[in-house]
């Protein structure tokens, strides 16, 4: 199918469905979600002469995992966003069933995008393109076709370019699987983005101490943060755990030192970047105030996505807010992105025994909680957070089985903040220390109701929509 058919069928699906899902009431306030169809991974965040850019998978034809295209927003504050047209279409043959995940850098002044061609064949094999596409003058893509074909010694499952610059050359880092089924970061450098010379593996399954560790690892992403170099990276594989790795795949990080010149990374332990029910492929871009930004999916890929009530109203799943990264003791601190308090109203506080608290509404609003002591919140009668003096729990009611399912945290508890959505909450543990993101589906308005019998001391904004043109 040409790219020009692709088009007009992505504008008829748009046309055809935006109203009923942006009457959906559980569309999001201020996150970004598709149109309609179906969302998944970040790509492309990129600040570009004031702008930031951010691409991202998308099938506008179905809420389904079918071919994907590059959907593109901007915005110069990450507040007001404006829909840009369709960046990328799987019209070639290297692409046919899928431009797949990939990053965005400014080479000569244009937005030149790096992304996965996917190809899969009849008998059910399948093989991976690297593939270019550059920026014209009228902001249109103009693709450049392959510059890297499916390695040796690999299966066809190699995806998701991260690239950047560092001295005279770029360097790519690639997700893989080996011919031995493990996950592996492939790492590669070019002096124009065309030619591509492997530096050969820098992490993975079975290496760096890790042991095994999944047979694929996606969506990496390296970069330096105050002097440390992290590899973010998502693990699929990992057996689940009694406190960790509780969702199908995962989502975290590996600190170390990276060897430009030698292509050698040394790291420590893995860490989970968000102990959440849906977070995923989070990519990050360095601002031009010096600051590290991430953005991630509020997905998983599994079939449990397909139970959430969106889907009726044709479109599913959202972004997580912007969160500036630091670095503190060996960890990665998460916060809100600190343009998010304009979206702020007027302030309620109180202060008192956690059951006698005013019932809030939370649809769209932000509440912090201070308190190492234990408290049970009931969120919209849908999800539940429960600190114990130990655990910090999040509970819910499975979307496919209807069973409990929880996750969890376990530290010294002192503060929270919950960011909340029409059908989303992102709580952030003391201050950045760790975060759990979750879709949930209240009774709306959403109320945030508290019981026990310790004091608690409680704030609350409510937050306006983001602009979306």
């Amino acid at each position: 199918m040409t790219e020009v058919s692709l088009v007009k069928q992505a504008l008829r699906s748009v046309v055809a469905g935006q109203v009923k899902a942006a009457a959906d009431p559980w569309r999001p306030g201020w996150h970004l979600a598709p149109p309609v169809g179906l969302l998944n991974d970040p790509n492309g965040f990129v600040q570009h002469q004031g702008r930031y850019h951010l691409f991202y998978q998308w099938n506008p034809l179905a809420c389904a995992h079918g071919s994907k295209f590059w959907g593109h927003w901007s915005s110069t504050d990450l507040l007001h966003w404006r829909h840009e047209p369709l960046a990328l279409a799987p019209a070639e043959a290297y692409e046919s069933h899928g431009c797949y995940s990939g990053s965005a850098v400014v080479d000569n002044g244009k937005l030149t995008l790096i992304y996965t061609g996917n190809v899969k064949y009849p008998d059910g094999s399948r093989t991976a393109f690297q593939c270019l596409a550059r920026e014209n003058a009228e902001g249109e893509f103009v693709k450049a076709g392959p510059v890297l074909n499916l390695p040796e010694g690999y299966t066809g499952h190699v995806r998701d370019p991260k690239v950047w610059k560092f001295g005279d050359s770029w360097y790519m880092v690639l997700g893989a699987q080996d011919l031995g089924l493990q996950g592996k970061v492939l790492l590669l450098r070019s002096r124009d983005l065309l030619t591509w010379q492997s530096l050969g593996e820098i992490a993975g399954s079975e290496m760096n101490g890790l042991g095994p560790f999944g047979y694929m690892w996606e969506c990496p992403d390296l970069f330096n943060l105050s002097g440390a170099d992290v590899l973010i990276f998502c693990p699929q594989g990992l057996p689940a755990q009694s406190d960790s790795y509780l969702n199908t795949f995962q989502s975290g990080y590996v600190v170390g030192q990276l060897d430009h010149d030698k292509g050698q990374f040394s790291h420590g332990d893995f860490h989970e970047l968000d102990v959440g029910f849906e977070f995923y492929a989070p990519q990050t871009t360095l601002t031009d105030d010096g600051r590290r930004l991430l953005i991630g999916w509020m997905g998983i890929p599994d079939g449990d996505e397909f139970y959430q009530p969106t889907v009726e109203h044709g479109w599913i799943h959202i972004m997580t807010c912007p969160r500036e990264l630091t670095f503190n003791a060996g960890k990665i601190i998460q916060r809100p992105a600190r343009e998010l308090c304009h979206l702020r109203g007027k302030m309620q506080q109180w202060q008192g025994i956690a059951q006698e608290a005013p019932v809030w509404e939370i649809t769209h609003a932000e509440v912090e909680i201070v308190t190492d002591l234990p408290f049970h919140a009931d969120l919209g009668g849908n999800l539940k957070l429960v600190w114990d003096g130990e655990w910090l729990r999040l509970s819910r009611n499975n979307r496919r089985s209807g069973e409990p399912e929880q996750r969890v945290w376990r530290g010294a508890l002192h503060h929270l903040t919950l960011l909340c959505d029409a059908s989303s909450v992102e709580i952030f543990i003391n201050d950045g220390q760790a975060v759990m993101s979750s879709r949930y589906f209240p009774v709306l308005p959403a109320q945030l109701t508290f019981s026990g019998k310790q004091p608690i001391t409680l704030c609350r904004w409510s937050l306006a929509d983001c602009v979306i043109e």
